[in-house]
């Protein structure tokens, strides 16, 4: 008779510690989220693809830089001294205000017409009522021949340097020559054809330091009761109009800058400058206003 043998089937489940089983349970969730996070993070660092709001700025901040470009101011030298100064003469009729010395060279003093001169005792220069400063001439006493002779040098070469600015790049043939109506920034600006400014007037916006060059091939017409506004602290003697023609400013124009001009430049009745008049020939003058 066999015998039977008991057989007892061990239970090899592991028996989990229940805290331990309650701490993963609780744990798993905030670890899940960490990876989840980590490989956001890692692939918007390598995302190439720029932020629009921050492209924008960078472009906006860019443009900001470019506006503020400008060239260096223009180095009149002993022409500087100079509110009109002329090779050919310097005529007015009507009642003309001027503040600052005048001078003509290689042409003697008859050219200066319609000013009253009244000699110095010295003879180097005469004085007017209506010339708040000195007038010299190239036939008055030494030193003054000399130095007329320098200063007229000195525009010349300031004209032909003004003229080969090239830096900043120029802004070519801005508007087809008619600036009226518009805002020009500091800058280098060129044009092959005249500049015409029509009584809309322009306005220059800028700083106290900034630079205005304006290149013109031919001539530059300011129409009558045009204004050149000045914005942002702009100064008149920063901006050099570079005119290879003739520079006309019409009646009761108010006009900004240094003209260094090829020719002629003339005012017509009650235009007012604030700047200077540099003209390789000749300034003609009708009761107008002119201080630097």
């Amino acid at each position: 008779m066999s015998k039977k043998i008991p057989f007892t089937v061990k239970n090899t489940k592991t028996n989990h510690n229940p805290g331990y089983s309650k701490f993963f349970r609780t744990i798993w969730p905030l670890l899940l989220l960490i990876i989840i996070f980590t490989a956001g993070c890692g692939k918007e660092s390598s995302d190439p693809t720029p932020d629009p709001a921050l492209s924008s700025n960078l472009t906006t901040n860019q443009a900001a830089i470019n506006l503020s470009i400008s060239p260096a101011p223009i180095n009149l030298r002993t022409a500087g001294n100079f509110t009109i100064l002329t090779e050919t003469g310097i005529s007015t009729t009507g009642v003309t205000s001027i503040i600052g010395d005048i001078g003509v060279s290689p042409i003697a003093s008859t050219a200066i017409t319609g000013f009253g001169l009244i000699k110095d005792a010295t003879n180097q220069f005469s004085h007017t009522p209506i010339v708040t400063g000195k007038v010299y001439a190239a036939n008055y006493a030494v030193p003054t021949p000399s130095k007329m002779t320098t200063a007229v040098s000195d525009m010349k070469t300031a004209f032909t340097t003004a003229n080969g600015v090239v830096f900043p790049a120029p802004k070519v043939q801005m508007y087809a020559g008619d600036i009226s109506g518009h805002i020009l920034h500091p800058g280098l600006y060129k044009w092959s054809t005249g500049v015409l400014i029509t009584n809309v007037g322009v306005t220059l916006s800028g700083g106290p330091n900034d630079v205005w060059v304006f290149q013109i091939a031919q001539n530059l017409t300011v129409n009558n009761s045009a204004i050149i506004t000045l914005a942002g602290g702009a100064q008149a003697k920063n901006i050099f109009w570079v005119v290879s023609g003739k520079a006309t400013l019409g009646t009761t124009v108010d006009f900004k800058g240094v003209i260094l001009s090829k020719t002629l430049i003339s005012l017509n009745t009650g235009a007012k400058v604030t700047g200077k008049l540099l003209a390789q020939t000749a300034v003609t003058l009708i009761a107008n206003s002119v201080h630097p």
